[in-house]
This record gives C-alpha cells, structure tokens and sequence, in this order.
C-alpha cells in the first residue's frame, strides 16, 4: 500500500493514541506517589510523550550496530512503577535516575550476548509466548471498557456503551471498507466513540484550555543523578525482565511483517532500548520499552511500514513540547480507549496461535508447555495477590503475568524438550548466519 505524507501521519496518530494511555498513566502514578506539585507532574507527562517518541525513534530507523528496525512503539514498562516509587522514597528522584541510566547501560552490555538464546525460542515457546502477551492484556482492555480501575463509575451503562460502540465500529469498518480506511480503522472508531461520549456530556474540555502552548525539554529537571548499588540492583533487575518482554514482542512483530528475526537482530534491538532507557534517565523521564497494544495495531491494520512509525515517534516529540497539544488527547473516555483495545489485544494472541498451528501437539510434551506457560502467565496477570508474601526483588519477576509465562515455557520445554534444544543448539548459531538479511520494512 502506497501511502502519502498525510495518509501516513493519521496513520502514526493511530499508533499514538494507542499507546497513549498506557503511557501517560505511568507519570500519574509515579508522580503523586513521589509527592510531586502539579507542575512537575506536568513536566513529567510532557517528557514522557517526548522520550517516547526519540526511544521509538532509535529503534526504528536505528544503525548500522542499532535498532530492531521493525514498525515497534517503546513506552515506559509497568515494571519498573513499583521499584521506581519504592528508590524514590528512600533515595530521592535522583536516586531513581541514576539507577535508570546504570540499569540502561546494564541492558547495552547484556544485549551482545542476548541474542544467543534464540535456540531456546522454537515456535512452541514463541507462541506460548506471544499468546501470554495478548491474554495478559486483556484484563486492562476490560478494566478500561468498564471505565478504568478505581473510577466512581466503574461498569456504569455509558462506560459499556462507548466500549461497545467503538468495538462494533472497528468490526464495521473492517467488515465494509478496505484500503486506507480499514487500516485506520481503530483512528475512526476513537473518534467516533469520542463524539458520542461528548453529546453524552462525558467529555471534560476543561484540561485544553489549562494546559500551556510550549513547554521546552529540560535535561536533568529534577538535578543531577546519584548512583546506590542497591538501587541500580533493583533497576537492573527490571530492565532484564523487560529484555525479556521486548524479545516476545520482535518475535511477535517478526512474524506479523513476514521477517525473520535473528541473533543480530534481537541484539540491535535490545542495545537500542538499553540506549532508549539511558536517554530516560538523562530526561528524568522512564526506562522505555517496547509496547505489545501496537503489535496488535499492526496486526490489525495490516500496515507494516516503518514509516508509520517514524511519524508516530515524531508525533510524540512534538506533542511533548505542546502541553496544550497534548491535552487534546487526554479528553478520549478510558471506556472508548478500553473498546478499541480489545480488538488489537485480541489480534495478538490471534498471532500467538497461528504461531502454534506449526507445532506438532501430538506430542504431549508440547501440549503441557503451552498449557503451563499461558496458564500460570494468565494467573499471574490476573491475581499478581498470590505472590504478596515472596521477597520484593523476586515478586519483580513472579508478578509480571509475561515474565513468568515466558520463564515457564523456556523452562519447560528445556525440560520435556532436553534433546532437541542439546540438537538444537550445535546448528542454531550457523542457521542464523546463513538466513539473508531482511530489508528493513519501509
């Protein structure tokens, strides 16, 4: 598909307004919970959108050494909330920043060696993977679709109608139109949900007129960075469970854009997010990661060029220097956003299972992995309380849902699998050497 300048902005608009909750929430958590006034806590969303697009741009367009160059959205990763409110309190916000700058120089070095694991990732693994992601997702889609957790309205009847509404007008969309409209089919359905929660009195205009025109990006707002061990431990700790996540999600956007991903690859990939995390640091913004909610908008727009992406990331730049901008974004209800994702959180595990479909499952060894990973991941995402009384440095890894799906598959199909990973392992690095080199999807 052919696409203009402006087809291709509406395009990484789409992809923006994707990703944008989830990014933006992560400063209105971590603020509040570090004492922050109102205009650091503006600062600090501003920022966020404006790191977001520079990370995503170095993975994108990246290098010769850099970037996984694949159509990838990077945001902050829900893991690192916790740990980053808990060294804020006892180290301060500049504890926090040198913890992120150490953990992103920590993820640079541990990429050149990242890649070796792909003889641990036969499609068995990968789709049980791919399938955790998604199923772990859907929980906040119908969390959002009841109106967000911890709204007074949550479930209310106009939560689930603009859920609905929208849900239905991405399926129409997909149903009645091709081309261009189907591919910003979710675009069409925010604003389509968006105008009816408006005439419903739903929509709140009031932050739009508060917010500022221009902001500038100030390097190290909130000071200088301080370096603790026991915090750089901890955001280490995080950002290689992030490694992991991210590894799911190239793997996953491989096989949506029909491109194989190796070694080299997923060591440009992760290098560049350890690059992305250490710029976060620097901004006194966050340790950045890829997003899952955009595998699924690919997935479902069936638009694979990076371009789009590229105009998503430039979009984010200059919505974090225009506050007032920005705002603009923050009047979609959380039940219309809620509706739009269930769709693309679907489309993953959708790309989970046609993953699985070339897996010999007459082998019950295979049945067991999948059964076992998506199951405890699935637990995992939907009663993280289980874990409440394990050690806070371990509970990083057990009550990520994603993390400890992917840790169960590997595990178990090392296990059941023993001699075919031994088999495996004597060829896998020469496979990959030998495949071509993909052209970058542009």
């Amino acid at each position: 598909m052919k696409l203009s300048i402006w087809k291709t902005a509406f395009l990484g608009l789409q992809h923006v307004l994707a990703m944008y909750a989830g990014a933006v929430v992560i400063p209105l958590i971590v603020g509040p919970a570090l004492g922050m006034n109102q205009e650091q806590l503006a600062y600090l969303v501003s920022i966020d959108l404006f790191t977001c697009g520079i990370a995503s741009l170095i993975q994108v367009i990246g290098g010769r050494h850099l970037g996984i160059k694949l159509p990838v959205i990077l945001g902050c990763t829900f893991t690192a909330v916790t740990p980053m409110i808990a060294i804020g309190k006892i180290e301060g916000v500049a504890g926090i920043y040198g913890a992120v700058i150490a953990s992103g120089i920590v993820v640079m070095v541990v990429a050149q060696f990242f890649g070796r694991i792909m003889k641990w990732f036969p499609p068995v693994v990968i789709g049980s993977v791919i399938m955790t992601i998604g199923v772990s997702l859907i929980p906040v889609a119908m969390n959002n679709v009841a109106g967000g957790q911890g709204s007074p309205s949550f479930g209310a009847w106009q939560n689930l109608f603009l859920a609905a509404l929208t849900l239905l007008s991405v399926i129409f969309i997909n149903r009645f139109f091709n081309g261009y409209i189907r591919s910003v089919s979710v675009l069409i359905s925010l604003l389509i949900g968006t105008v009816a929660a408006y005439f419903m009195g739903l929509v709140d205009l009031k932050a739009v007129g508060e917010a500022d025109w221009f902001r500038p990006v100030q390097p190290l707002y909130f000071g200088l960075p301080e370096f603790h061990l026991s915090a750089i431990i901890t955001m280490s700790l995080v950002a290689i469970v992030s490694m992991i996540e991210s590894t799911g999600v190239y793997l996953a956007l491989g096989d949506i854009c029909d491109r194989k991903v190796g070694s080299d690859d997923l060591k440009k990939g992760l290098r560049a997010e350890g690059l992305a995390i250490v710029i976060g640091g620097i901004f006194n913004a966050f340790p950045y990661t890829t997003f899952s909610q955009n595998v699924g908008l690919v997935a479902l727009s069936k638009v694979k060029t990076r371009k789009v992406v590229i105009a998503a990331g430039l979009i984010l730049i200059v919505l974090g220097c225009l506050p007032k901008v920005a705002a603009i974004t923050t009047i979609i209800p959380t039940a219309v956003l809620g509706g739009a994702m269930i769709p693309m959180f679907g489309m993953v595990i959708a790309y989970g299972v046609r993953m699985l479909s070339s897996v010999d499952f007459k082998r019950n060894e295979n049945l067991l992995i999948v059964a076992c990973s998506v199951g405890v991941g699935l637990g995992a995402a939907v009663v993280p309380g289980v874990f409440k009384s394990v050690p806070d440095a371990v509970k990083l890894l057990v009550e990520n849902g994603i993390v400890l799906g992917s840790f169960t598959a590997i595990f178990l199909n090392w296990l059941l699998n023993h001699k075919k990973v031994l088999d495996r392992s004597s060829d896998s690095q020469e496979q990959l050497k030998e495949r071509p080199a993909a052209e970058p999807v542009l």
